[in-house]
């Protein structure tokens, strides 16, 4: 089979996704380049010495592998000692006559070769060449086979790994079997061709991972598998967190003895920075790095942070890299695989415009509808956001209105960053003009986003009454008529926060106030609308309403406890105005009462309240003195409670 020329370290400048390893220090990397010197003096001596001509089919394309090889096993320590007598390896021969007369032969001859290239003589210069072409014609088998019988990847392991990643070929059909083993926790079992079905460790593919990408380049199938391998790794650092068996625990502690490695979501997490590394990342790194995001990631509690913030980070550098890693993310998402779910979530809203959802949308958006189900405030927040983006698709929109009861009810919520984006998402829907409120709901939004008029968020606010105004264009036949009692309601909450010191509510509530009146067909408050006479516009909605004028001055004691002062006029006013309208109605004197008692909670009050209170205290006198009783006690209901006043309960008043 014919093979693409292996990335060397003489052309590595020539392969986009390299970026040179980095030397701990100016003495490690001097030694480094000496010993590498030395071994290649050496190397030329005995091949001159010796006569022989290396690698007579390839030529030149294992010299470096070759030297990197003799180099490592030099440098590293020695290992166990083995016995001296080793059977003779089965071999291939230099024109690529296969002698495995069966599949179910070649773990053998994988357990052989690692032997050999543990023993202290040289190796064979043919053995690398039988290394590249076994796993060339069974790579599954022999991928698995390595992994158990050197599941730490030791020297000898490490050299046969290494040779293999030098055929970016051959690299290519071994790195589907190490994803599928590095993808399950803790282990996988795998099936080789003669019978075996004995589990791989994940962390034994992280490992092979971990020495490949210690290269001085990079294997050509890293690029293509890049988004594959980060999310594998990613979930290995999660799970390594939350999920560590007692069998992971003692082949980890024989790695750490072997090798000297860190803890093992520390070990996955330097995997994932070798990764970018050889991606020539260099900006995701130190964005991290600056950012704290290494070590976010490895605690469970705020993994998911430090993925929504490595997700914002490659989005700067490779959309299409984002889009590969999402997809990826979908499929895994649509599997009940709950443990890594909000990692995952973090890490797909943050990409989601990228995707094509001609294909993908549906898929996508039965995970926001079931993460918007979840009792999670971290996983209902990222569903939000995720149909915030869908919401603004026109396609999408149309298949989230079987969402509007849900999104109704979340309205409710008390987290105000979940009320602030379920509003930003039906207003995405109820701009699309095809979208309509149905009967039903109608009612129920008008409601609740009227109870958002006065939200203490200023952008819940703003929402709320912009999406107010969307509703009532979007509601068609009978739901018009069930909703204009509730409409003539927020004329006066509306007319309250015209006069708001926030210019954008103000300016929102005019233009709202302006659709309600034509709404209900009011052309006469209207024409005082458009020539700018709030207060001729206040007067005239409770004169015309003087029957529920106990109910605007019950509406308008909240009002008085604003911190705004021009909301408190506001109201001061039209207490005053109903206050008069009220004459001679049996909840007259309660109501006066409790106006009284909020208005003298105004620390510093206006002329306009002085006014208003004046007025009261003579009014409630004179109603205690035509009734032969002394003034009730002030009985003030607490906001919001808007309720018809009660008569006055005089059981218990003090006869004069």
């Amino acid at each position: 089979m014919a093979e693409r020329t292996p990335s060397l370290p003489n052309n590595v400048e020539k392969c986009p996704c390299v970026a040179l390893p980095q030397p701990h220090n100016e003495m490690e990397q001097f030694q480094l380049l000496q010993l590498q010197k030395d071994a290649g003096r050496d190397r030329t001596q005995q091949q001159q010495d010796c006569g022989r001509i290396c690698w007579c089919s390839v030529g030149q394309k294992f010299t470096n592998l070759r030297e990197m090889i003799t180099f490592s096993k030099g440098a590293a320590q020695p290992g166990p000692t083995l016995p001296q007598s080793i059977a003779p390896a089965p071999s291939l021969d230099l024109f690529g006559e296969r002698i495995v007369s069966s599949p179910n032969q070649v773990p053998g001859f994988v357990r052989n070769m690692h032997q050999r290239l543990a023993s202290e003589g040289p190796p064979e210069d043919r053995l690398f060449m039988d290394i590249l072409r076994l796993t060339d014609a069974h790579p599954t088998d022999v991928a698995v086979t390595l992994l158990r019988c050197a599941p730490s990847c030791d020297r000898a392991a490490a050299t046969m790994w290494k040779t293999i990643a030098s055929s970016g070929t051959t690299m290519e059909k071994v790195l589907p079997t190490l994803l599928i083993v590095l993808e399950d926790w803790p282990v996988r079992k795998m099936f080789t061709s003669d019978g075996d079905s004995e589990n791989v460790f994940a962390l034994a593919a992280t490992r092979v991972l971990w020495e490949v990408l210690r290269l001085p380049w990079c294997p050509e199938p890293f690029m293509e598998y890049s988004p594959h391998l980060l999310v594998a790794l990613l979930y290995q650092v999660f799970i390594s967190t939350e999920q560590t068996t007692e069998e992971v625990e003692t082949f980890w502690t024989k790695c750490q003895e072997e090798h000297n490695l860190p803890s093992i979501n520390r070990f996955a997490m330097q995997t994932v920075r070798a990764l970018f590394h050889h991606l020539q990342c260099l900006d995701i790194l130190v964005a991290m790095e600056r950012k704290n995001g290494w070590d976010t990631l490895l605690y469970a509690d705020t993994h998911h942070y430090a993925v929504g913030l490595l997700a914002r980070e490659i989005r700067r550098v490779s959309i299409p890299m984002c889009s590969c890693i999402a997809l990826r993310l979908v499929r895994r998402l649509s599997r009940e695989e709950p443990l890594w779910h909000l990692a995952a979530m973090a890490f797909l809203v943050e990409v989601l415009e990228f995707l094509d959802f001609s294909e993908w949308g549906d898929s996508i958006l039965e995970i926001m509808i079931k993460h918007l189900q979840s009792e999670s405030r971290d996983r209902c927040h990222l569903a939000l956001r995720g149909l915030e983006v869908l919401s603004s698709d026109p396609s999408m929109a149309k298949k989230m209105c079987k969402l509007s009861g849900r999104l109704v009810e979340l309205l409710k919520n008390e987290d105000a960053d979940v009320v602030r984006m379920t509003l930003s998402v039906l207003m995405n829907l109820l701009i699309n003009k095809d979208i309509l409120v149905s009967s039903p709901t109608a009612p129920k939004l008008a409601e609740v986003l009227q109870s958002l008029f006065d939200h203490d968020n200023h952008h819940v606010q703003l929402l709320s009454i912009r999406l107010y105004k969307q509703m009532m264009d979007s509601v068609v036949g009978k739901g018009k008529k069930r909703i204009k009692m509730l409409v003539s309601e927020s004329l006066l909450p509306l007319f309250f926060h015209c006069h708001n010191v926030n210019v954008r509510v103000a300016q929102a509530s005019q233009e709202t106030l302006l659709a309600v009146v034509k709404f209900l067909k009011r052309r006469d408050l209207k024409q005082l609308l458009k020539m700018e006479d709030p207060w001729s516009f206040g007067e005239r909605v409770l004169a015309e309403d003087r029957g529920r004028a106990a109910e605007h001055l019950h509406r308008a004691l909240p009002y008085l406890e604003s911190p705004q002062e021009p909301l408190r006029e506001a109201a001061v006013r039209t207490i005053g105005i109903a206050g008069m309208l009220m004459r001679g109605q049996p909840q007259e004197l309660q109501l006066i009462c409790e106006a009284l008692q909020a208005l003298k909670t105004d620390e510093s009050p206006s002329n306009t309240n002085l006014i208003v209170q004046v007025m009261f205290d003579e009014r409630a006198a004179s109603l205690n003195s035509s009734s032969g009783q002394c003034q009730l006690p002030c009985r003030r209901r607490p906001p919001g409670d808007q309720r018809p006043a009660e008569a006055p309960d005089t059981a218990g008043a003090v006869q004069t």
